[in-house]
């Protein structure tokens, strides 16, 4: 969050949709003007009721939010360097008893026959639900990765990349473990809800008799073109989330977060590693804390995520600056100070979340917070490092619980006539 890691400064390559479709935003903003102006008396003498039931055909075009469309194949999977999308799903399989290899393979070929058709906007080949039958792609992004035990199960351990090697114990968590881990994982996300549970639905049906279920999560983010402007999003306490997130344009960002096309295993070429954690934030006690005691924790204004040592979002943190007292004025606990790259050796990920609420607790207690997933090229010297700093004092740490976590390696994209993981399986 935070500078780099956990949940105060979460992946934002700025606000979801609003870049990727900003002309055809602009343009349906116009026709929306045009509209309003040609149906405004209308509704100013019958009232809102009636601009319900009589302008449907009125609502924002398919031109802007839904015709965004992002490509399945490519050198990177999708759903990594995307922007935040509105609405999201991940998803675990283990691979059923007596499965191996070849059943691996048909399956992965499916997934990427299925992810292929509903990225382009299209119906699934074989019992499509119509779910999303009247919108377009809308950004969706589907993602597959391998865990630890899919190289035992389909007898490809010597395959095993090093850097999927479990993730260490940090003392802070309090790890479900039918909710970690798996052979089989999928990253859905869209910028419609519709969209994105149709898409869940088709990689279910995929599945089949190859694979079950382990665990889903189910997430959101802000919508694209809910701010007048692109920002930094917001997490659950209220906190922008991913300022300081690596982005394309940093000469060494496809260092830090893909593996280069020599590296080794040679089938994750272009790959990724994605930590994925389900993060508790207890709003209860996070509420209770007055504004300026919030700031303290994290180290940056609530109000617009600029630093405590003074200027704007982007200012560089000025770790040094006292107040009269002699006192740090970011303190020495603060979750921005003790996540910094420049803290940490020059530790960084690609934060991309998803928040999620599953309703209460018996007692009453939100079930709310993050599900938190960081890309790179190798973990060990991404995500492991920052979590072990933070693990030994970090302000934010009373005010979270990390309750489920996961490692999968994610294969580059596959090329056409390609299937995801297809080098792995086939090589």
């Amino acid at each position: 969050m935070a500078d780099q890691t956990t949940p105060s400064e979460v992946i934002t390559p700025e606000e979801p949709a609003a870049e990727r479709n900003g002309a055809a935003a602009v343009l349906s903003r116009r026709k929306l003007l045009g509209t309003a102006g040609a149906a405004g008396v209308v509704l100013g003498a019958a009232g809102a009721a009636v601009g319900y039931t009589t302008a449907p055909a009125q609502a924002t075009p398919l031109t802007s939010l839904g015709a965004g469309r992002a490509m399945f194949h490519g050198k990177h999977q999708p759903g990594i360097t995307e922007g935040l999308q509105a609405r999201g799903h991940l998803i675990a399989f283990d691979l059923a008893a007596g499965a191996g290899r070849r059943e691996a393979a048909a399956l992965l070929r499916r997934w990427s026959a299925t992810a292929e058709r509903l990225m382009a906007g299209e119906p699934a080949a074989h019992d499509d639900t119509a779910v999303a039958r009247d919108a377009g792609p809308s950004s969706l992004t589907i993602t597959f990765g391998f865990g630890h035990g899919f190289f035992t199960r389909t007898g490809l351990e010597k395959q095993r990349p090093a850097a999927l090697d479990p993730l260490p114990d940090f003392s802070s968590d309090r790890l479900d473990k039918a909710r970690s881990n798996g052979d089989l994982w999928v990253q859905i996300g869209a910028d419609d809800a519709l969209v994105a549970f149709h898409a869940l639905r088709a990689i279910q049906q995929d599945a089949g008799a190859a694979a079950r279920v382990r665990w889903q999560m189910n997430g959101f983010n802000r919508s694209p073109g809910a701010t007048a402007h692109p920002m930094t999003a917001r997490n659950l306490m209220g906190q922008l989330d991913g300022t300081r997130n690596p982005k394309p344009a940093d000469a060494d960002f496809d260092e830090r977060i893909f593996v280069p096309a020599s590296g080794e295993p040679a089938w994750m070429a272009n790959g990724s590693y994605a930590v994925v954690r389900r993060i508790r934030m207890l709003l209860d006690d996070w509420e209770k804390l007055a504004g300026a005691a919030q700031e303290d924790v994290i180290g940056r204004r609530k109000s617009d995520g600029a630093p405590l040592s003074g200027g704007a979002e982007t200012t560089e943190m000025d770790l040094e600056k006292a107040d009269d007292r002699g006192n740090y004025v970011v303190p020495i606990n603060a979750h921005a100070r003790i996540s910094r790259p420049d803290q940490n050796g020059g530790a960084a990920m690609l934060r991309r979340p998803f928040s999620y609420h599953d309703g209460l607790d018996p007692d009453g207690t939100p079930d709310a917070g993050l599900l938190f997933v960081c890309w790179q090229a190798d973990p060990l010297r991404g995500f492991v490092p920052v979590q072990r700093k933070l693990d030994r004092g970090d302000a934010l740490s009373q005010f979270i619980r990390h309750e489920a976590s996961g490692l999968f390696a994610v294969p580059g994209g596959a090329a056409r006539g390609e299937y995801v993981g297809q080098r792995l399986l086939e090589g």
